[in-house]
């Protein structure tokens, strides 16, 4: 296929990736990204020799890492160097319930025999069928566009039926194997803090279990947003144009093929435009009306992955009860779900579980001598009401319970603080609702039912991303952008 002009908007990880492989295959690419950072939600925030991840921070699936460096006949390690952290995550239940989760799977045994009887086998038995859901995804499934229903009905997936639980959500799964709370709740934080429910959440992702408890939890040295830039890397090195500061303001239509992608300072002519930048914002605000796939009341409909409270701070001191991932589960988790997903009148949450991540307990660079980098991340609604004295009275409220859990005064100990939650989602992503991630993982929005690839009105339109399938999380969106590249391949002849 002859190299055409192609527009990537968003240099989000989706974006990133798309301009690296399409440049690689000899297309004359351009990325434009609205802010003066590249990365997306994966920004990198520095103050006073404290480095910080703007967004994910948990790098899992490294089997999808080393396939898409591969495309390039390159590794992860020819960027960075990875850690398998251990233990993997501490997890508070309450001030004197605190557990680990090792790397070494037997002392994982071991907890959940501590945790119910027989609990280590039937760990075994639960992880037994989460390889087959992850095996079967990653050999058919994932790496796979969606057309129609009709396609979701080739899933080899669907035809092992009733084993793999499609039709079945992940907490009654988890219910048949588990009866005890801290059981329940290890084998289910990972959807809460990807965006989803797990009661609504389809039971084909018990394979996150897969994930988490035998390919590992992972840090680049150097945190996520050294991976976005080895991604950039990429990119440029392969001829890619990168325009950074520059919002994107419309797409030009014309007779159904996107002609031009215009900025606040230039219009770039195009023969293929991938959008990687929000869909839901880029459909209702980018293009004209009678070219959009999906309306207004199409977006309404949707269930949004929750918005998040984010705090990072920087403190002179450490905190000795944390570990690299520490995850604090309120008592009655349930009532978050509720707050989330199912208020008519979301509010800030009052009890909240929330998590904790401190980078520079592993690379201690990434912190000045003596301090540590703490993230500290709270699920929210999206759409919430977001003000300053709302966010002050969120962060103390959380640093109360923090400081009682750790047994340690913080706040007496910030150096740098900066808050980030819906508005700043909305103003610096252009996030529907202020959503901190995408549309969430229910069944009617999973593969088919997710957003398209490629626009059904704009034949050379395509989008890639966390609202497209695969979905929510690094690894998914890698591999969104493999799907985009291969479709424009294919299409654009």
């Amino acid at each position: 296929m002859k190299g055409k002009r192609i527009v990537i908007v968003g240099s989000g990880f989706g974006g990133l990736a798309a301009a690296a492989l399409l440049a690689h295959k000899g297309h004359d690419v351009t990325l434009v990204e609205k802010n003066e950072l590249y990365g997306g939600r994966a920004r990198v925030h520095k103050d006073k020799g404290f480095q910080f991840d703007m967004g994910p921070s948990w790098y899992l699936m490294p089997d999808v890492f080393e396939e898409f460096f591969a495309l390039f006949g390159k590794t992860p390690a020819d960027f960075y160097e990875l850690q398998r952290l251990d233990p993997q995550y501490r997890i508070f239940f309450s001030h004197d319930n605190i557990v680990d989760v090792h790397a070494d799977f037997e002392k994982n045994v071991a907890l959940f025999n501590k945790l119910e009887p027989n609990g280590g086998e039937k760990l075994r038995e639960f992880l037994d069928l989460a390889k087959v859901k992850y095996d079967t995804a990653m050999e058919g499934t994932l790496y796979k566009d969606y057309k129609s229903v009709l396609d979701l009905l080739s899933w080899d997936m669907l035809r092992k039926g009733t084993k793999l639980g499609v039709f079945g959500n992940l907490d009654d799964l988890v219910r048949k194997y588990f009866s005890s709370d801290e059981a329940i709740k290890i084998l289910e934080y990972s959807i809460g803090f990807l965006g989803g429910s797990p009661k609504i959440t389809p039971a084909i992702y018990q394979l996150m279990s897969y994930v988490d408890f035998s390919l590992g939890v992972w840090f680049p040295e150097g945190g996520m947003g050294r991976v976005a830039s080895s991604i950039y890397e990429l990119a440029v090195e392969n001829g890619a144009h990168v325009i950074l500061g520059e919002d994107v303001t419309e797409i030009k239509v014309k007779e159904g093929r996107a002609t031009t992608v215009v900025t606040e300072n230039r219009e770039i002519d195009a023969d293929v435009v991938v959008v990687n930048a929000d869909y839901p914002y880029s459909e209702l605000q980018l293009i004209p009306e009678e070219y959009q796939t999906y309306d207004k009341k199409y977006w309404d409909s949707r269930i949004l992955a929750p918005s998040a409270f984010v705090a990072f701070v920087g403190i002179d001191t450490t905190i000795e009860k944390l570990r690299h991932h520490s995850l604090f589960l309120d008592r009655d988790w349930a009532r978050n779900f509720d707050e989330i997903f199912e208020s008519d009148s979301p509010a800030w949450p009052k009890s909240p579980s929330y998590y904790v991540n401190v980078p520079s307990k592993t690379d201690p660079g990434l912190a000045p001598p003596g301090g540590e980098t703490l993230f500290i991340l709270v699920p929210l609604a999206p759409g919430l009401e977001d003000t300053p004295e709302l966010r002050e009275r969120f962060f103390n409220q959380i640093m109360d319970h923090l400081e009682d859990t750790v047994d340690m005064t913080i706040r007496d100990h910030i150096v740098s603080k900066r808050i980030f939650a819906v508005n700043d989602y909305a103003n610096d992503y252009h996030a529907y609702k202020g959503t901190a991630l995408s549309i969430v993982h229910t069944l009617k929005q999973t593969a088919v039912w997710r957003p398209a690839h490629r626009s059904k009105k704009v034949h050379n339109l395509y989008y890639t991303g966390q609202y497209t399938h695969p979905g929510i999380g690094v690894p998914m969106t890698l591999i969104a952008s493999q799907i985009v590249s291969d479709l424009v391949e294919k299409n654009e002849q």
